[in-house]
């Protein structure tokens, strides 16, 4: 599960940052700041990707953060590009990003778990 949730919010922070280059660098949709902006979150992503991987504390909060701000910033472009927003676009993304910090939590839980495991065992002989 920890490897699921690594890879997925390593691609969606991938995904949003090459996104967010390719509109700056591109033929911009968006404001240059939000651009900048969506960078950054893809980033922070990224990086707590590795941080939940490796089990040091704080990396799914670092992650949860990334994926609210990414949210955020998902309706801000729908409103701004679409002077609307879809509600269904919006529901899958919360629900991918909850379904990531799930899998990361339980991940987590369930390393501790097997890791306490062994320490019993090792005690034991």
């Amino acid at each position: 599960m920890l490897t699921a949730a690594t890879l997925g919010m390593t691609g969606y922070g991938l995904y949003s940052l090459g996104t967010a280059l390719a509109d700056l660098l591109g033929p911009s949709q968006l404001a240059w700041i939000a651009n900048l902006i969506a960078i950054v979150l893809g980033a922070i992503l990224v990086a707590a990707a590795v941080l939940v991987r490796l089990g040091l504390p704080g990396g799914l909060a670092l992650a949860l953060t990334a994926l609210f701000g990414l949210q955020s910033l998902s309706l801000h472009s729908a409103a701004r590009l679409y002077g609307q927003v879809a509600p269904e676009p919006q529901i899958a993304r919360a629900l991918f990003g909850a379904l990531l910090v799930g899998l990361a939590y339980f991940g987590t839980v369930e390393s501790e778990v097997e890791s306490d495991g062994q320490d019993d065992t090792a005690d034991a002989r």
